[in-house]
């Protein structure tokens, strides 16, 4: 706890003489991280980011100082010390020895959905079929972080329904854990000037504004008027300071916007530092297969998004294509878990099948379920990192795992068996499978396996 505390007050020092003087101070901040890093586990990172930024064109240079010119001081130092020191660093041996202790996984994420209530109705989304009176009360929401931290669990991400239908909650969860990294995914339509003055007040709670495309592309799927919202909230957080991304989820009718240069460009103008990119994934009984993107979409993606971490001053995340970095599947509490609004502990965000509920039992005892521990036993699902998913890539996993272990579906309108889910992705994963298998095998050995350690983070 002292050398703790030691490492905490050095990196905030390093952190505001960073602000001060970005190139003489962010290599001196980057050496204190990396002591505090004791176990190694992002030893790669930080040679990429020396390498970076010895090189004032590099794309990443470009984003640090973006981050630092763009971000008020405050809520950098609060993100810095939540994310960059506590949750990508400091968490890592305490998650390590819970691994070892309880033998299951430890995630480093948790996802949770505050209230499945939405003020929209996205096409392709069942969040807002969930009801108005299914919610996790904010004593259950503060008893997960805290048996979550305990565990060495430091990030929270809240999705939904729509997560700022619930913002005082929100921002009291944030200023109660100061040290942990909260992020929500949002439509972005009540994020208001209050709101704004609260994200900037604790800090260490970010944004992800879901975004389609194009003006015509997001109000398609979310309704006249979504997409300027959008734009109006990250102006407004941008004037604030605050930090804030974007998350798209591409389907076969928006892949030529949302995968074009002029679209991330545009996120990147409008101050977006980080973006997540998804792939539309047919739930639920009545979703639209044709939404689906085909193996080449798809492919297009992994391309694109691989050119753009060399072009682009923005941190890009592809959920399903990025399985080389993680060793495949980071579900079943690996690296992440999702806990709906009911209090279902599920896998996945997208597999919605449990055997326990959060306000029945503890997050260690869900992470020691039959379905969590059916996960553990079978990750990876797959030797082709660009094929990770139990669903959309591997459809017979997921069947044996939900039979093994019993699991139930909780959807709460139409339970849907993972037969019926399975057989709408059948057909995906096996054009995915020619796709994968070629792409993986013109990958070079570094890539395929120099990022297998990466378990803990």
């Amino acid at each position: 706890m002292k050398d703790n505390f030691i490492n905490r007050t050095i990196v905030k020092q390093g952190i505001r003489a960073a602000i001060r003087d970005p190139d003489k101070n962010i290599p001196f901040i980057l050496s204190l991280i990396e002591k505090a890093d004791t176990k190694g586990v992002n030893a790669k990172s930080y040679a990429s980011i020396r390498n970076a930024l010895e090189d004032p064109d590099n794309n990443w240079n470009i984003m640090i100082h973006n981050l630092l010119r763009n971000v008020d001081p405050d809520v950098l130092e609060s993100m810095m010390m939540s994310l960059g020191f506590h949750a990508a660093v400091a968490s890592a041996p305490i998650r390590m020895q819970s691994i070892e202790k309880y033998n299951c996984n430890i995630p480093w994420a948790v996802l949770m959905d505050p209230t499945a209530a939405c003020n929209l109705h996205c096409t392709g989304c069942w969040a807002a079929e969930y009801g108005k009176n299914t919610f996790l009360t904010y004593e259950t929401l503060d008893r997960i972080i805290n048996e979550g931290t305990a565990l060495g669990t430091y990030t929270y991400i809240f999705s939904g329904g729509e997560p700022t239908m619930r913002k005082k909650d929100l921002i009291r969860l944030a200023e109660t854990h100061p040290d942990c990294a909260f992020l929500a995914f949002t439509n972005g339509t009540l994020v208001d000037e209050e709101f704004a003055d609260e994200l900037k007040r604790v800090g260490n709670f970010t944004l992800a504004f879901s975004i389609e495309g194009s003006e015509a592309d997001t109000d398609f799927r979310r309704g006249a008027g979504t997409y300027q919202a959008v734009i109006r909230a990250m102006d407004l957080l941008r004037e604030k300071g605050v930090m804030f991304g974007f998350s798209a989820c591409y389907t076969s009718k928006n892949l030529d916007t949302i995968g074009s240069d002029a679209f991330v460009d545009l996120m990147i103008e409008k101050g977006c530092l980080f973006g997540w990119y998804f792939t539309y994934i047919p739930v639920g009984k009545d979703a639209v297969t044709e939404l689906m993107a085909t193996a080449e979409q798809r492919a297009h993606m992994y391309h694109k998004i691989r050119e753009w971490r060399k072009t682009k001053p923005c941190f890009l995340l592809d959920f399903w294509n990025d399985g080389e970095y993680v060793h495949g599947c980071i579900a079943g509490g690996r690296h992440y878990l999702h806990i709906n609004a009911n209090g279902d502990v599920e896998p996945c965000a997208f597999i919605h099948y449990s055997n326990v509920n959060i306000n029945d039992c503890s997050l260690l005892e869900a992470l020691q379920s039959p379905l969590f521990m059916e996960y553990r036993k079978n990750q990876p699902f797959n030797e082709n990192m660009l094929r990770p998913c139990p669903m959309l890539d591997n459809p017979e996993k997921l069947r044996e795992m939900v039979g093994n272990s019993g699991a139930h579906s909780t959807d709460f309108l139409a339970p849907e068996s993972a037969e019926e889910l399975t057989a709408k992705t059948e057909a995906a994963a096996a054009a995915w499978q020619i796709t994968a298998d070629a792409l993986w095998e013109a990958e070079d050995d570094e890539v395929k396996y120099g990022h297998q350690h990466v378990v803990y983070s």
